[in-house]
């Protein structure tokens, strides 16, 4: 109580400096560290993340579609899959992530843990099963032993897995951008010209669906609200989850932190610029035509949400054993 009372008196007279003020009013806030509640979880996870052992051509991992060196997605418009298969959607940027209400463009994932199975046992894209998945782990000494650090237990299922993959995914946050700088009272953080970006995102409406900490991910819309949107894909969004018709081409709104690094754009991979991808949401879903100028500044703005992308040993796996059931990539 003495302490605090020193601290309060000191404040008041000046002789030291208040932490900078944070701005509650704006609809965006800062992303905050991830604090590991289960470190060897974490590792466990790192490692199954990174291992292509859980696709049937022994070459594709989690990593090949949410690869970490370029901003936690594969920059095409659409993944490449098993025996080079073409997706029907674009890879969503595994970073930040944890802070979606859904998983999947469609939400059909209620969490990473729901998502993480997915891919291993889609014929389009890691083209395995769970049950095989499951079996060359098992076959791996070093992963039971992984397992039992992290679980209290060596036996090894598909719940487990998705529960380890999931536990590192949620450390793959990106806090001190720029803009969170700014956003904690660090002014001179932001140049004018990002500055009047970020008023003509607010101004312009599109903070009504790109808020909150991960400036985005936080609800679903519909893709085409001034006008349709026209494309090639045959995906339907929403509609393909719960049926209705009231939610075709409604998508879970994309994340914006590190949106520079996340090319191209949209669920199709259409739009290959920021600049192109600023054009037509302002057209389609706002129903507003930015002039060159507006455009460069809201791009200059959406810059400054890259963040601190994860950095980490990257693991060295466990090799396979005799047991371990060998990959099939040709057939």
């Amino acid at each position: 109580m003495i302490l605090r009372a020193l601290i309060v008196s000191l404040l008041a007279v000046g002789t030291i400096a208040a932490p900078p003020a944070m701005s509650a009013d704006e609809p965006i806030q800062p992303i905050e560290a991830h604090k590991p509640k289960n470190e060897n979880m974490v590792e466990l996870g790192k490692m199954l993340f990174f291992d292509p052992r859980l696709s049937k051509s022994g070459f594709i991992s989690c990593n090949s579609c949410h690869n970490l060196s370029m901003g936690g997605s594969d920059n095409l418009p659409t993944s490449i899959g098993h025996k080079w298969h073409q997706g029907p959607i674009s890879a969503p940027t595994v970073l930040n992530s944890s802070l979606n209400l859904a998983q999947f463009w469609d939400g059909r994932a209620k969490d990473l843990k729901d998502q993480a199975g997915g891919p291993i046992a889609n014929p389009g894209e890691m083209g395995f099963s769970h049950a095989l998945a499951v079996d060359v782990l098992r076959s791996i000494p070093e992963y039971r032993a992984r397992f039992k650090q992290a679980f209290g237990s060596d036996q090894i299922d598909i719940g487990k897995v998705t529960d380890a993959i999931a536990a590192f995914e949620e450390t793959l946050v990106t806090p001190d951008s720029r803009f969170d700088k700014w956003l904690k009272g660090d002014k001179t953080a932001l140049t004018q010209t990002e500055l009047e970006g970020y008023k003509l995102f607010k101004e312009s409406g599109c903070a009504s669906c790109h808020n909150g900490p991960a400036v985005g991910g936080a609800s679903y819309q519909k893709m085409g609200v001034h006008e349709p949107y026209k494309t090639a894909s045959k995906v339907e969004g929403r509609f393909s989850v719960t049926g209705k018709d009231a939610d075709r081409f409604m998508f879970k709104v994309p994340t914006l932190r590190n949106v520079e690094l996340t090319y191209p754009y949209f669920h199709d991979g259409a739009a290959p610029t920021l600049e192109d991808a600023v054009n037509t949401m302002g057209r389609l879903q706002l129903g507003r035509k930015f002039t060159k100028d507006e455009n460069a500044k809201i791009v200059a703005f959406l810059k400054t949400l890259t963040g601190k992308q994860p950095e980490f040993k990257l693991p060295v796996l466990p090799p396979s054993t005799n047991e371990t059931p060998r990959p099939k990539p040709f057939e």
